[in-house]
């Protein structure tokens, strides 16, 4: 077994599903990062079989609606000297700005570069938005 250690200073997102963790990784722009970031792919889990961890060595801001778009589901812990000092609950946002982009080729979103993209929630459970600029549909989990 691999021993996953702890960070002193941080922010991990935990209880990631299983294949989503290079998705958050690349939605928050970890690469252009300065700090340590950590990517556990595949770690056992109790809850799930198998999930996916993400530890960055510093407490940045980052974007809980994209994490929450990609899994809700997903846990944020603040670490500060080595233990957990608060933990943040995802929601899937009623509004997603520059988060998700319109895959309707003529939206006003995709043409022009000034614009950011902007998605309104319509169900939840489903988590399907809607562009708030042509209307079109947008499915989460396609």
């Amino acid at each position: 077994m691999i021993e996953i250690t702890s960070i002193k200073d941080g922010i991990v997102i935990d209880h990631i599903r299983a294949g989503l963790g290079m998705q958050i990784y690349n939605l928050l722009d970890l690469k252009d990062l300065k700090d340590e970031v950590a990517i556990i792919l595949n770690a056992s889990s109790t809850r799930f079989g198998k999930k996916d961890i993400l530890k960055i060595a510093n407490n940045i801001d980052i974007n809980l609606d994209a994490v929450s778009i990609i899994d809700p589901t997903a846990t944020v812990n603040i670490i500060e000297n080595e233990k957990v000092v608060k933990k943040l609950e995802l929601k899937l946002p009623e509004k997603a700005i520059d988060i998700l982009t319109c895959q309707n080729p003529k939206c006003v979103s995709t043409t022009e570069r000034e614009v950011q993209s902007e998605f309104i929630l319509i169900n939840k459970e489903e988590k399907t938005y809607k562009c708030a600029f042509c209307g079109h549909i947008y499915d989460v989990e396609e």
